[in-house]
């Protein structure tokens, strides 16, 4: 049955890099309170992985009493959660950044939502039972390959805090959207971090490790790391938690409309809490008006909605802006905090039409 939220003549994903592929979605497709799959963006660091699907295992081990080696039968046998989740890339909207940084050049479409299906990781854990120093757990996925600046050949591989790991809605998911996860979206398990940046959610599961100390490899300690500074590494900080952040859905950047009523729309999503508010400007930020928040949900990780309709009159140019806040009181910046690999860019957002 064809998604009734958007038109498959027109919708498809754009293209950033094909190899590994790298595609974000259109963001004028996104107002669905799910994303299709197809429309999924996709966000690889190597090719896709060659999996043995008949021989499927899942090992934790490590800093546990019992080393344990799980089926995809005996994890679907446990107690399940279902979550919606926003999941962004900590590179969206890097185009934006000034000065310009290096990176894939991400607009506002390496952001898609749907509903994960799964084992709460802390019920996985219990069963191995962590030893008494137990500090991070480890992620390694199936997807591997050379990073130039290691001249090496290295796997996907993140931790998480204990604290988070063991949060009940962070999840070993084998369903996306009521079907099993596409082979592109982390086919046959992924992990789901809610609230975090998506680097978190390793994909094409291999292994978990319990570690009793700090892990440091160069997913978690050269990239995905907040450096402020140009030339040195001062002041380093991980990525972690999302920004609150918003997009402008419609109009569409540098369209054209005639003068009459027009809706403004567009989502807004956070790592903490819920959105509270979303303003709007017509008039490059000079004044403010509330949008109406169309899908407040507690405790649920998506984004919401919102929309305000606009009477404009007058023909001309005109700059529209776009700030959401949350309810641990962040709001976005009208500038983001720059750093040199282009992360976590959560400035107002802004489209410019012209009304003739």
């Amino acid at each position: 049955m064809q998604n009734p939220y958007y038109n498959e003549a027109k919708a498809s994903l754009i293209i950033r890099k094909l190899q590994p592929e790298n595609k974000e979605a259109p963001i004028q497709f996104m107002e669905a309170p799910i994303t299709d799959h197809k429309l999924f963006y996709r966000r690889n660091h190597f090719s896709y992985p060659r999996l043995a699907q008949a021989n499927y295992w899942l090992p934790v081990n490590g800093h546990v009493r019992t080393p344990k080696l799980f089926s995809i039968d005996e994890l679907r046998k446990l107690p399940s959660r279902t979550i919606k989740v926003t999941m962004e890339c900590a590179g969206n909207k890097r185009r934006f950044f000034e000065p310009k940084v290096f990176g894939e050049q991400w607009e506002k479409g390496a952001i898609s939502q749907g509903y994960w299906k799964g084992v709460s990781l802390h019920t996985v854990l219990q069963q191995a039972g962590l030893k008494q120093g137990a500090k991070e757990v480890v992620f390694e996925g199936y997807d591997y390959g050379v990073r130039t600046d290691l001249d090496a050949v290295v796997s996907f591989v993140r931790s998480l805090p204990l604290k988070k790991a063991l949060h009940p809605d962070t999840i070993i998911a084998y369903e996306y959207n009521n079907q099993p996860i596409p082979f592109r979206h982390g086919f046959p398990l992924r992990l789901i971090v809610p609230q975090w940046y998506a680097m978190a959610s390793v994909k094409w599961l291999k292994q978990i490790t319990i570690i009793d100390q700090e892990f440091s490899g160069p997913f978690q300690t050269i990239d995905y790391m907040y450096y402020p500074n140009k030339e040195t590494n001062d002041n380093a900080q991980p990525v972690t938690i999302l920004n609150v952040n918003s997009i402008i859905q419609k109009p569409l950047h540098m369209e054209i409309l005639n003068t009459g009523i027009h809706p403004i729309k567009g989502i807004a999503w956070t790592g903490k809490g819920i959105i509270t508010k979303v303003e709007i400007s017509t008039d490059n930020g000079e004044t403010w008006s509330e949008a109406k928040i169309q899908n407040q949900t507690h405790g649920h990780y998506g984004w919401v909605t919102w929309e305000m309709n606009w009477k404009i009159t007058k023909k001309g140019e005109f700059t529209i802006l776009s700030r959401a806040s949350d309810s641990h009181g962040r709001v976005q910046p009208a500038t983001p905090l720059w750093n040199r690999k282009g992360y976590g860019y959560n400035a107002i957002d802004k489209v410019n039409i012209k009304i003739e």
